[in-house]
């Protein structure tokens, strides 16, 4: 092995992560940055502890595996907060907890509400046409609903 190779080895880590987080931004999809900071990492442990390229390889990969665990937990639970983009696409949910009037009585457990400038099907208690309802869950395209 060339010997700039082994006596640079740190920085070329480093150079690997800064390529890997660039290629992040060229081809977005939040797992190249984690293999960046991984080899970010393992050229600091390399450069401190001047290890050689066999112990780098293994201190890269790692730290890749354990900078991917922790990138995927740290997208998971961003993910999973309530923000404005909830139910974005799927108007049953945005509908959950608000209250409607019946268009008609319920008959068989079954009836309709006015959302809007839409009908919805909605099914739930036995109730009289322009009683109030909440809406309490949804199943598929019909409204689950409960006396208000």
């Amino acid at each position: 092995m060339p010997d700039w190779l082994t006596t640079h080895s740190g920085w070329l880590w480093a150079i690997l992560g800064l390529l890997l987080i660039g290629g992040e931004m060229l081809a977005p999809g939040v797992f190249l940055i984690w293999l960046g900071l991984a080899a970010l990492i393992t050229g600091a442990i390399v450069g401190i502890a001047g290890l050689g390229w066999q112990a780098a390889g293994i201190v890269f990969a790692i730290l890749a595996v354990a900078c991917v665990a922790a990138g995927r937990m740290l997208t998971r639970r961003r993910s999973e907060e309530p923000d404005a983009a909830t139910g974005l696409n799927d108007r049953g949910r945005q509908l959950i907890g608000k209250v409607f009037r019946l268009e008609a009585t319920m008959t068989g457990g079954e009836g309709r509400i006015r959302v809007g400038d839409s009908s919805w099907r909605v099914i739930g208690p036995e109730l009289l046409a322009g009683s109030e309802v909440k809406v309490v869950r949804v199943d598929g395209a019909t409204l689950v609903v409960e006396k208000a």
